[in-house]
């Protein structure tokens, strides 16, 4: 079945915090998620790039219809950073940098772990679909605790006001939440505007709820099992312990029902960040540029959201035509890094990235700064 439904009202409520205007074709996707059925509210971020389906850095807020592809496929992606107890000087020298990124090589392996680990979650339910469950058992168990490819990292930091060290994270549910996205917008009876759309009262819609709730708990415990090896790692070789209460995590792709403006609604997130009144958040920027711990303002028109981070200035592909390797070793040169890979990670350049101290100026309404950290030592696959 291929039904196609039509929203009969008027666009939905838009929203922008983007600073310069995006390029036409960000500007037609914005204006399509407007039409979709059951739009109610978009709000769209300053690190707002095209993807596909639905732009990075935006928020769409829905009654009663769910867009997977409003998403995203690495669901539940997502940061968390935990404070050590020491100087970043400590780790900001040549030989002690490159053992460490040579044990988190072997501790945090990009794509799968040698020997696959338990999955202990909290809320553990069956996903919706046998495949799915068994994705979960053979992938999931092998992914877990790995950092996955793209602008996925793991960095150790230092914290600008009073140079103390930080661990930071960005991850998600790895192939886990792609199976579970793909499938669920292969049995997608409708479309809308071209996207698949789910009735979040139907037995499909709950199923998918369901078992992207799943997803985002597997990728909190994927973040939380990477920063338990590295704490595992600093306190073995450095005598560092990571600083109790220190420890953050937040998630930039989900869809959740918040009530706003007075309605409930389907929220989703795509490279957005909640930024409930005082909820506290993590907004990257890029490998050679700082990240900021923040408290959201709970502002009601973003739906209480935020960036994700920087967002992209070039496409990957673009990137890789503009940006030299000679180019990315300047722009990177203060942070530590694994040299065999320079040349593959020319599209992860903080010149591929837009200018992160512009996002935040530009989403001053939405969250307040509490800590700026630059990185000292980028580990990234490729």
């Amino acid at each position: 079945m291929n039904d196609s439904i039509s929203n009969p009202t008027k666009p939905a409520a838009l929203q922008q915090w983007v600073g310069p205007t995006p390029p036409d074709h960000v500007l037609a996707s914005i204006e399509r998620m407007r039409r979709l059925d059951g739009a109610a509210h978009v709000a769209v971020m300053p690190d707002v790039h095209l993807a596909k389906g639905v732009c990075v850095g935006t928020v769409l807020g829905t009654e009663r219809w769910v867009y997977p592809s409003a998403v995203g496929g690495d669901i539940g992606c997502g940061m968390a950073a935990v404070g050590l107890d020491a100087s970043a000087d400590a780790v900001d020298r040549p030989a002690v940098a490159r053992a460490i990124l040579k044990a988190f090589s072997r501790l945090v392996p990009i794509s799968r772990h040698p020997r696959p680990l338990p999955i202990h979650l909290n809320a553990r339910r069956k996903l919706s679909l046998g495949r799915l469950d068994h994705e979960l058992q053979r992938t999931g168990r092998a992914q877990l605790g790995t950092l996955g490819g793209g602008n996925h990292f793991l960095e150790l930091q230092r914290d600008a006001n009073d140079d103390s060290l930080w661990a930071m994270v960005h991850s998600g549910s790895r192939g886990l939440g792609q199976a579970i996205s793909r499938h669920h917008i292969e049995v997608s009876p409708h479309r809308s505007h071209g996207l698949p759309a789910l009735d979040a009262e139907s037995d499909l819609g709950r199923a998918y709820l369901r078992d992207q709730h799943l997803a985002q708990a597997y990728a909190r415990l994927n973040r939380r099992l990477m920063l338990d090896a590295v704490a595992w790692l600093l306190r073995e070789q450095l005598d560092i312990d990571v600083l109790p209460g220190s420890f953050v995590q937040c998630d930039h792709n989900h869809v959740r029902r918040e009530r706003h403006h007075g309605r409930w609604l389907f929220v989703h997130r795509k490279g957005a960040a909640p930024a409930v009144a005082d909820h506290v958040g993590l907004i990257p920027g890029s490998m050679g540029t700082a990240s900021y711990h923040v408290l959201g303002r709970g502002h009601p028109d973003a739906l209480c959201s935020s960036s994700h981070g920087a967002g992209r200035a070039m496409s990957r592909t673009e990137a890789r035509q503009r940006i030299s390797t000679g180019q990315f070793k300047r722009e990177t040169r203060h942070v530590h890094t694994n040299p065999a890979q320079h040349a593959r990670l020319r599209e992860e350049a903080p010149q591929a990235y837009k200018d992160i101290r512009q996002v935040m100026r530009v989403q001053r309404e939405l969250v307040s700064a509490q800590r700026e950290v630059h990185p000292i030592l980028s580990y990234k696959g490729t």
